[in-house]
């Protein structure tokens, strides 16, 4: 469908254009954005959008999150990560379906669309079913097989990832992969370098949780014998990385960080819930670290709307630092971004609203009390608005929501889902 995006306030994370454009027009042609100006014909237009009055700018992008754990929401006060994985999350994982998966995964995907997350980076298991729930719902996706253990029990993990790769990888523009390696502390390293060595054939970065929580961290020395940051220096310095939390890492770990190809998936809401701390985003910025937005999965994450993310991200450096200077606003939108879409090797198709770049869209509707007055816009958008703020919401090019209306049965999936939680918790 051709789109025509008419008077909007845009903010297009260009780097090359001003932060905030008025009056300004867009125009989509099937998936792509074909041209940014002011009063662009509508000739050849199948559909105008109004956005007088409103904001447009990219769709946001989650670099770390567990599709299907949206029916594990609220699963999780008074645990500790690991007895909140091993006492109640892994025993209902199990008794996972292919069916369930695909019904959790959409309620996620809606939940994606209903708040102006365009893009999401997963890792989890019966990936197949996730990947059909993000074709059924038109979402942008980077995924993959989640891969842990030791070779002896688990080559079946890499040999269903190469299935996946071999069926999807380069069909669907909306589909792409990376190497989901659990962590260090649930893998042996001899099952670590076959996947490092399965992530150089494939060219494919890695994607990995690091640095949590205090017990992953002693874990990793006992196993390794060395600290988790000279594990990366030693086997991951040829690898691009997207790595989930880096809540424990030193002012001096944070500097060798910065040496190695590494983009760190901020997620500080699902790491407050659990008790593993505040990463030092701020100091990873200043050492040229690109630092990304991620919201876990929902079980400790709570849910997938960003714009809260984003919030947090700002507030709490400042407070833990005692230094209100710290992450400018448009800083904090670039992580959830551009930033984001250079972390999953994107960056010349996504984050940004740039002609000839997929039109990965949201609309911002800022008429009500919460907003106003908007006194500096960029600042409202990270400290006040809610992804319930989303009006309208474009993937490649296609409309999935819009005036706020989703199309998708919804009450379907919410019983689903209900129904799911209800048969496997115990």
């Amino acid at each position: 469908m051709n789109i025509l995006i008419k008077n909007a306030t845009l903010i297009s994370m260009n780097e090359k254009k001003d932060k905030i454009e008025k009056n300004i027009d867009i125009k989509i042609e099937d998936d792509k954005i074909i041209n940014i100006g002011k009063n662009l014909s509508d000739k050849n237009v199948e559909k105008i959008i109004d956005a007088t009055e409103k904001v447009v700018m990219p769709g946001l992008i989650n670099t770390h999150a567990h599709i299907p754990m949206s029916i594990f929401r609220e699963t999780v006060d008074g645990y500790k990560l690991q007895d909140w994985l091993s006492q109640k999350i892994w025993p209902m994982e199990d008794k996972l379906t292919s069916d369930d998966i695909y019904y959790a995964s959409l309620l996620s995907f809606i939940e994606m669309i209903k708040t102006g997350t365009t893009t999401i980076n997963d890792m989890y298991f019966m990936t197949e079913d996730i990947i059909k729930a993000a074709i059924k719902t038109n979402i942008r996706l980077q995924t993959s097989r989640t891969l842990m253990g030791d070779i002896d029990e688990n080559n079946k993990r890499l040999e269903e990832l190469e299935n996946l790769l071999n069926k999807y990888n380069g069909k669907n523009d909306l589909i792409t992969f990376n190497i989901g390696i659990h962590g260090l502390y649930t893998s042996t390293k001899e099952y670590i370098q076959k996947c490092i060595t399965f992530a150089h054939e494939k060219n494919l970065p890695i994607h990995m949780h690091f640095c949590e929580n205090e017990k992953e961290v002693n874990d990793i020395k006992k196993d390794y014998n060395i600290s988790p940051i000279e594990e990366l220096e030693q086997d991951f310095k040829d690898e691009k990385m997207i790595l989930a939390h880096c809540v424990k890492l030193s002012e001096r770990d944070i500097n060798k960080l910065g040496r190695l190809n590494a983009s760190v998936a901020h997620c500080p809401v699902s790491n407050l819930k659990l008790g593993c701390g505040i990463a030092n985003v701020s100091e990873m910025i200043k050492r040229g670290i690109n630092v990304t937005l991620g919201t876990d999965g929902q079980g400790s994450g709570c849910n997938l709307d960003l714009f809260e993310t984003m919030k947090y991200t700002a507030l709490l450096q400042k407070g833990i630092n005692e230094e209100p200077t710290l992450i400018p606003a448009y800083e904090v939108l670039k992580m959830a971004t551009i930033n984001g879409a250079k972390a999953l090797n994107l960056e010349d198709k996504i984050g940004s609203i740039e002609e000839g770049k997929y039109a990965d869209i949201i609309i911002i509707e800022l008429n009500n009390a919460v907003t106003n007055p908007i006194n500096d816009l960029i600042s409202d958008i990270v400290y006040n608005v809610k992804g319930s703020n989303v009006d309208t919401t474009i993937i490649n090019g296609k409309i999935l929501m819009e005036n706020k209306i989703v199309k998708h049965d919804e009450k379907n999936i919410f019983e689903k889902c209900s129904q799911i939680i209800e048969r496997i918790k115990y």
